[in-house]
């Protein structure tokens, strides 16, 4: 992990990551340092594991609808100086980060949080890869930041706007360190 002295040892604060594999959440939650709580799609809750999952203080959120009780507690925690750990994108992808929700910007503004984000790459298997176990996984932690001022929606789309493009730079850059370090960027895999 490169520059955790980033991460704030104390205050509010809101993560924002990149997301391709199951395996982003467990690492950051055994990475970030502090107790964190994440917003998880309620699937997840359904699963094998879901149990363990309200017992260590994660929030089931439900996708596409607006779920308000989880974004309450979540903004409670924030007020009170907790960690709340978002996917911005909503889902998995290829972790490029193309797209945002708002949700991530609105707990920040509301519970008076810093954002900081955090790219990670290497726990997507590539296409076609036998390799399973024991990837290379980089994660690289950003400056923390304050959402720029204003009210409102169309401040809210500005600040999700400028949270999406600080991450995507930050993955952007993580991928040109693995580059440099002779790894097959488009692929997450050894060269």
């Amino acid at each position: 992990m490169w520059h955790a002295e980033r991460i704030p040892a104390t205050g509010s604060v809101v993560v924002v990551a990149n997301h391709s594999a199951v395996a982003d959440g467990p690492l950051l939650y055994g990475l970030l340092g502090r107790r964190t709580t994440f917003l998880i799609k309620e699937e997840m809750f359904q699963g094998p594991l879901g149990w363990i999952l309200p017992r260590i203080g994660q929030l089931p959120i439900r996708r596409g609808e607006a779920d308000r009780a989880p974004l309450l507690t979540a903004v409670q925690l924030l007020r009170h100086g907790g960690v709340v750990v978002v996917f911005p994108e909503g889902t998995r992808g290829d972790g490029g980060v193309r797209d945002a929700h708002q949700g991530a910007a609105w707990l920040a503004r509301t519970g008076g949080a810093t954002m900081l984000p955090v790219a990670i790459r290497g726990t997507r298997r590539p296409t076609g890869s036998s390799r399973r176990f024991r990837p290379r996984v980089d994660v690289l932690v950003g400056e923390p930041f304050a959402l720029p001022p204003g009210k409102g929606r169309a401040a809210l789309i500005t600040a999700t706007n400028e949270m999406r493009h600080r991450l995507a730079a930050l993955v952007s850059e993580l991928d040109a360190i693995r580059g440099r370090s002779g790894l097959d960027v488009a692929q997450g895999g050894a060269r």
